[in-house]
């Protein structure tokens, strides 16, 4: 009589698979073990704040990468917009005397001009939207420039006549960026946009429409009209970052929200793998921004030169990349 033999397959465990969830969680707490190890200070509860502010407006600026990134597109002019918006908010404060509201809201406004300019040149004249951001991210870096005439703005500066500026931020305004407020429009920010993109029917329209635009448009979305809503909001949250670095330092350097475009950009690609989202979203694009900042803190702590902190945050971005388009291929 023969016999039947039924071999039930076991699931194998994927490596690859558990990594490409895990693996940044993983790293972030292997780093903290690290850098803990090699000093005891780095657990110690004033490091751990200023871990989170340090995070705060890469944080804030990757949330509006992250909006782009979810209808397909991708903003690199957003560092440029955090500048143009740091230094209308505090001129409005030292050149003009404004209050707080008027400052906000002209910033908010200039800000919001730049994202409908990358919407209509994106939607309507067909460019490309890596090229054209780039572009506007030279034109926006000229107009801050242009605007401030090259030089600091800040309480008590000398005017072109040879006068000094007679205006003052308000301590209101100055609240923003510091502790505990700075972490909290974090937090606030984070939340706000992971509500949005994961639980509501627009933020499933992103998804949709990053996703196969072509199919979204088929299936009756809006494509265009939500492409601008991506960009306008992208650069919302680029200028939200802009005047919340303008509130911690109190001052409109050149070209100050440059040097947060990378870490931004790093957060939200490194966001794609976490959790094994497979997708841009705001929770996974935090997490990102909080590797970087145990990696720039933990460094700094390590005593290592500031010149390589490039070199290891570009190799944590590559990184990153590697695994996600391996995984989404």
């Amino acid at each position: 009589m023969a016999q039947t033999n039924t071999e039930t397959t076991k699931p194998q465990f994927d490596i690859f698979n558990f990594l490409y969830k895990y693996g940044t969680i993983i790293l972030i707490f292997v780093l903290i073990i690290v850098f803990a190890s090699a000093n005891p200070a780095f657990l110690q509860t004033n490091n751990i704040i200023s871990i989170l502010r340090s995070i705060s407006i890469v944080t804030i600026i990757a949330i509006g990468i992250t909006i782009s990134l979810s209808v397909g597109g991708f903003d690199l002019s957003v560092g440029s917009v955090a500048s143009l918006a740091n230094a209308i908010v505090i001129s409005m404060f030292v050149w003009y005397g404004q209050p707080t509201l008027i400052a906000l809201v002209a910033a908010f406004t200039a800000a919001l001009l730049v994202g409908l300019f990358n919407a209509f040149m994106i939607v309507k004249v067909k460019i490309p939207d890596l090229l054209l951001t780039l572009a506007v991210m030279f034109i926006i870096q000229g107009v801050a420039l242009t605007y401030t005439r090259g030089a600091t703005i800040s309480q008590n500066m000398i005017m072109s006549d040879g006068s000094y500026a007679t205006g003052q931020i308000s301590p209101i305004f100055a609240k923003l960026g510091q502790v505990p407020y700075i972490i909290i429009i974090m937090l606030v920010a984070v939340v706000v946009v992971h509500i949005f993109l994961t639980y509501t029917k627009h933020g499933r329209y992103m998804y949709v429409i990053g996703g196969n635009e072509e199919a979204a448009r088929l299936s009756g979305i809006p494509v265009n009209k939500y492409k601008v809503v991506a960009y306008l909001m992208s650069a919302f949250f680029a200028a939200l970052g802009g005047i919340v670095l303008a509130s911690r330092v109190m001052t409109a350097e050149i070209n100050a929200g440059g040097p947060y475009l990378m870490d931004a950009v790093a957060a939200a690609f490194i966001g794609f793998a976490v959790l094994g989202a497979g997708k841009p979203n705001a929770f996974g694009t935090f997490i990102g921004a909080v590797l970087i900042g145990i990696l720039a803190n933990g460094l700094v702590m390590m005593s290592v030169p500031y010149y390589a902190m490039d070199i290891v945050k570009g190799t944590v971005l590559a990184l990153a990349l590697a695994v996600t388009y391996y995984k989404l291929k």
